[in-house]
């Protein structure tokens, strides 16, 4: 079961679709999901977080706990919808293609894909690259 939660103002568009597309890419990573929750929220509330669970004490767009049990995927993903905004801005890119680029990222670390070293970041670039062509085309 795919959940989003929403600790802000904020709604999510075709939430059907969405989570077509995130189990889509979840087998087609070969694996099966179990329960999923996305949590939508703001810096403050994801800046917590990360202080609490992770001693980081810094803003980001994206935290992930992963409850994977074999190839069932479980997890916990918290976004920060200002982040998003700010990065789509930065980025200058729309705030929808980069909130999809957050939400199917947290999937893909789930399913073993890392962002440490560069060439790991640039496997995750091209896997949610890869990942966002495919809801385009639904």
């Amino acid at each position: 079961m795919i959940e989003f939660n929403f600790e802000t103002d904020f709604e999510l568009n075709n939430e059907i679709a969405l989570k077509k597309w995130i189990s889509e890419i979840i087998f087609s990573e070969g694996y099966e999901f179990g329960e999923i929750l996305y949590v939508f929220c703001d810096d403050e509330y994801l800046h917590k977080l990360n202080i609490e669970y992770l001693n980081h004490d810094t803003l980001t767009d994206i935290i992930s706990f992963d409850y994977k049990v074999g190839k069932q995927i479980n997890g916990e993903i918290y976004i920060s919808v200002e982040r998003v905004a700010e990065n789509a801005n930065d980025f200058k890119t729309n705030f929808q293609d980069e909130l999809h680029r957050v939400m199917i990222h947290g999937i893909l670390h789930f399913c073993g894909y890392k962002d440490k070293s560069e060439s790991e970041e640039s496997s995750m670039r091209a896997k949610e690259d890869e990942s966002l062509e495919k809801l385009s085309a639904t």
